[in-house]
């Protein structure tokens, strides 16, 4: 007896054929997590009042991105923020129903939720992994249901352009991506992997007119109300790539002095960095990362055509990540389910990857206010990612052929 319930707990963790009795387990406790949060932890206000007075100029009749203003400062996001917050305006009462608005964030969350552990099951990570990435974070609930960012909704519907391209949806999944990134565009964190991608996949002309739907998207569908008032306002406004960050919210460079990090020598050292990082794992990319139709003989192959999709993209984003000029404590949004899957799908030995790697980033992103430890625990964990990433091995063509 008690050596079947041993045998069937240690299949429910480890066995990937069965990941729906832990993703059904994880889902269940995360509703339950989810009601308690919103129930029993004290709701902060950062950017929600602001995004509700953003959207109501523009719901009163303005279109001039640079009259959009809110209590902590200018519009600085794309059409896409503007739509989707000006809908959550009239749900919650001119954004006064907080409740309601947790409540939405908390479908969010799950939604999202099962987005990440579809994508997890469909490249046969073992089952336990689903409790980590979900169960794990205080930051991650905090930032849905306690905080009501923008920054889940754009990764909202990235993952949900992840869920296309696994399937080889590459027209459907750009049109989300597009919506994605006018939501927010730290989504073009992944673009560089995404356009490999389509590059390998599709051919040039493939990936010419889908980079071309997704600019009409955010040009013609989106925009064109703003574009007409003031195309430039709207243009330096929602994709200011020279934004200077505080420096009072930096997770990542607080053992900096200030006046090195808002000097624009260092951010384009670090652009330059991050240009070099990606050219690097562009050879690595387009040697063993897309595997094409003629290619897949097997279920299990399948799993392994998915692998290399999402290693390029999550990998694109990372490297973003540790080369950014600042980042702030919403932002852990961007990239912490893909963690643990890029840890897993790596070389490194188990303990570096479970203990030194995901506690370091836990402990970076959950000490408030950063320090010069907190921070520069935070870049060697990037910096183990990174060989994580060079040195991980994906298969080519000619090895799954044979397989």
């Amino acid at each position: 007896m008690l050596s079947g319930v041993v045998g069937f707990a240690r299949e429910t963790l480890t066995d990937w054929r069965v990941s729906w009795r832990m993703a059904t387990l994880v889902f269940a406790a995360e509703i339950a997590l989810l009601w308690a949060i919103i129930h029993f932890v004290s709701y902060t206000e950062i950017d929600w009042k602001a995004y509700m007075d953003e959207v109501e100029g523009f719901l009163n009749g303005t279109h001039d991105y640079t009259q959009l203003k809110g209590d902590t400062g200018p519009l600085v996001y794309p059409a896409g923020f503007v739509y989707i917050f000006a809908g959550l305006y009239h749900v919650t009462g001119q954004g006064a129903d907080i409740l309601l608005a947790q409540y939405i964030f908390a479908g969010v969350y799950l939604a999202f939720l099962a987005l990440v552990m579809y994508l997890y099951i469909a490249t046969k990570q073992p089952p336990y992994l689903l409790a980590v990435i979900a169960l794990t974070a205080f930051r991650v609930h905090s930032i849905f249901v306690l905080r009501l960012f923008n920054d889940p909704v754009a990764m909202l519907f990235f993952y949900a352009a992840c869920a296309l391209f696994v399937k080889y949806k590459w027209t459907a999944g750009c049109v989300l991506f597009s919506l994605a990134v006018s939501i927010k565009m730290n989504v073009l964190l992944f673009a560089p992997g995404l356009l490999l991608l389509l590059l390998l996949h599709c051919g040039f002309a493939g990936a010419f007119w889908r980079i071309a739907l997704c600019g009409l998207i955010q040009c013609v569908a989106l925009a064109v109300p703003f574009l007409l008032e003031n195309p430039i306002g709207y243009i330096v406004r929602s994709f200011n790539l020279g934004r200077q960050f505080m420096y009072v919210w930096t997770v990542n460079w607080r053992f900096l002095p200030e006046e090195t990090f808002l000097d624009r020598r260092f951010h384009a050292g670090l652009l330059l960095l991050h240009i070099a990082l990606l050219s690097a794992l562009a050879y690595k990319w387009s040697r063993s990362v897309v595997l094409s139709a003629r290619h897949i003989l097997a279920h299990e192959v399948v799993a392994v055509v998915v692998a290399c999709i999402l290693l390029t993209l999550f990998a694109s984003n990372l490297v973003g990540m540790a080369v950014a000029r600042s980042l702030h404590y919403q932002f852990y949004i961007w990239y912490y389910h893909s963690i643990a899957w890029l840890l897993w799908n790596s070389k490194l030995p188990f303990l570096l990857r479970s203990c030194a790697v995901l506690v370091g980033i836990e402990f970076a992103w959950n000490t408030y206010p950063s320090t010069d430890i907190s921070s520069a625990v935070l870049h060697v964990c990037h910096f183990i990612m990174i060989i994580a990433v060079f040195t991980a091995t994906t298969p080519t063509p000619h090895k799954i052929k044979s397989a």
